[in-house]
């Protein structure tokens, strides 16, 4: 099963207003550039539904208009002088023109919903391909990048321990120096690199480490 009829099975039985109705839908564009078949989608949908306003529009301004002729005709129902007939006649003829075209509005009113359904399950189903598609490909990338950072948290570790270990065997030759040739001659080391300031950290360090482990040992104990 392609992804359309995916798409196209997953949205039976739901009824989803116009797209372009929703800011939602309008701000997934921040992620996903609009091809051109979206865009005529979009724009057909906006079209059907000024389409749609403006008739609900008409047929309240003609059922206004209507009402407005018949009160005028009633108005000189009883009257046979020339202008009143006349006036009857005018009026006849224009709710008829009204009468005609409220049928042709009502008609197409009729037809508006289905075409405004169809064109919006169109846009629909280009939107969620989009969007599918889109993620898809952040999914390989992010994917990509989390084994980057994994194989790069790895090394990390392997060299912070590689930098300790390097560390504590300067500060042993250190020590070892010192006792053998005395302070004099190791100053010579501490100008370029500070060996009992290291020292000291790693010392505090080693102590930091054991005094964590104590606390989680106590823990696990129930003793704190």
């Amino acid at each position: 099963m392609g992804k359309q009829s995916e798409f196209e099975k997953a949205l039976e039985g739901k009824s989803i207003g116009p797209l372009t109705l929703d800011n939602k839908w309008h701000r997934i564009f921040r992620f996903i550039e609009k091809t051109d078949e979206i865009t005529s989608l979009e724009n057909e949908l906006n079209g059907l539904l000024k389409e749609q306003a403006r008739l609900k529009s008409e047929a309240s301004k003609m059922r206004t208009l209507k009402s407005q002729l018949m009160d005028e005709i009633v108005a000189v129902m009883d009257s046979n002088d020339a202008t009143a007939k006349k006036k009857k006649e005018e009026n006849s003829r224009l709710i008829d023109e009204i009468n005609q075209k409220a049928e042709e509005n009502e008609e197409r009113s009729l037809d508006l919903p289905r075409d405004i359904s169809m064109v919006n399950k169109k846009l629909m189903l280009l939107t969620m391909d989009a969007c599918y598609d889109l993620i898809g490909d952040n999914y390989v990338q992010i994917n990509s990048i989390s084994d980057w950072i994994n194989n790069v948290r790895v090394e990390l570790k392997k060299n912070i321990v590689k930098k300790q270990e390097m560390e504590i065997k300067n500060v042993e030759m250190y020590s070892y120096m010192h006792d053998i040739f005395g302070p004099d001659v190791v100053e010579l080391f501490d100008i370029k690199y500070d060996i009992e300031g290291k020292r000291q950290e790693i010392l505090d360090r080693q102590r930091a480490i054991k005094e964590q482990k104590a606390r989680e040992a106590a823990k696990e104990n129930g003793t704190q």
